[in-house]
C-alpha cells in the first residue's frame, strides 16, 4: 500500500451489504413448509431435498445463449432435487411451486438495513461508491431492486453481463474507468476472500477489506486482507487509517 488518498470504494453486494445468507435460510424453510403440506415427508427427507437444492446452486453454470432462463434452469434444480430423493411425485407443479416460493421468499426478505442506508449515504459524500456483484444478470438486478440500493452508487456492475466476473482483472479494469479513477485509488469491501479480496489484489487496489461476520481468520495459503472487520459499518475506522 501507498499513501494515495482514497478516492473510491468498490463493495460486494451479497452477505457484504446484505444478509443474503439469511434471506436464503428463510426461503428454505418456507419451501420445506410447502414439500411438510404437500407431501408429507418426515423433516429429514425434506432437509435431504433442499440440501440437494442449494449444493446445485453452488455447482450452478448458466449459458443465456442456451436459450432457457434461469428460472428454467432452478426449477429443474428442484425438480432433479425431488427425483433424486422421493422419485416422481403426483404434483406435476411441484418443482415450478417450490422454485417461485423460494425465489419471492428470498427476495422479499432481503432489505438494505437503515443503518447501512445512512453509512452508504455518509460516504458518497467523500468517495465514489461502486456495487460489483457476480452472479446471474437476472438474479442480481433483481436483488439491486428489491433492496432499492441504486440511488447510493455512481455505478452498479454486475458479473454476468461481463465477459469475467471477480476476480479477474478484466471486471475492475471497467470498474475503474467507470469512476474514471486509478486502481490505487480505491478499497475493495467484501466478504469473499476466493473473488472480494484476491480480486482486489489483483487489480492493486489501495486496500482491501474483508468482512468476516463469523470472526473466523483467514485460512491458510490464502490471500491476505489488508483489513478485517466483522460489519460493513465498521469500515469507517478503516478508512480514518488510510487517509
Amino acid at each position: 500500500m501507498d499513501n494515495k488518498a482514497v478516492k473510491a470504494i468498490l463493495f460486494d453486494l451479497d452477505n457484504t451489504l446484505i444478509e443474503t445468507s439469511r434471506a436464503g435460510a428463510v426461503a428454505i424453510e418456507k419451501t420445506s413448509e410447502l414439500l411438510k403440506t404437500t407431501l408429507g415427508l418426515d423433516d429429514n427427507t425434506i432437509r435431504t431435498i433442499c440440501d440437494k437444492f442449494k449444493q446445485k446452486l453452488l455447482c450452478e453454470t448458466f449459458d443465456p445463449a442456451a436459450g432457457r432462463s434461469i428460472d428454467d434452469v432452478r426449477v429443474d434444480h428442484w425438480e432433479e432435487s425431488l427425483q433424486e430423493t422421493v422419485g416422481s411425485t403426483s404434483t406435476p407443479s411441484l418443482a415450478s411451486q417450490c422454485y417461485y416460493l423460494w425465489k419471492h421468499s428470498r427476495l422479499e426478505v432481503l432489505s438494505l438495513s437503515p443503518e447501512i442506508r445512512s453509512l452508504l449515504r455518509q460516504l458518497r459524500s467523500t468517495y465514489k461508491l461502486l456495487l460489483l456483484t457476480n452472479g446471474e444478470t437476472q438474479t442480481q438486478r433483481q436483488k439491486v431492486e428489491a433492496v432499492r440500493c441504486e440511488e447510493f452508487f455512481d455505478a452498479i456492475v454486475i458479473g454476468g453481463e461481463h465477459a469475467e466476473q471477480k476476480p479477474y482483472l478484466s471486471i475492475f479494469t471497467l470498474c475503474f474507468n467507470m469512476l474514471e479513477v486509478e486502481a490505487g485509488d480505491c478499497v475493495m469491501v467484501g466478504d469473499s476472500l476466493d473473488t472480494d479480496i484476491q480480486g482486489g489484489f489483483n487489480a492493486g487496489v489501495r486496500a482491501t477489506v474483508w468482512i468476516s461476520s463469523s470472526g473466523g481468520a483467514v485460512p491458510d495459503g490464502s490471500v491476505q486482507p489488508d483489513y478485517t472487520i466483522p460489519t460493513v459499518l465498521d469500515l469507517p475506522h478503516v478508512l480514518t487509517q488510510l487517509k
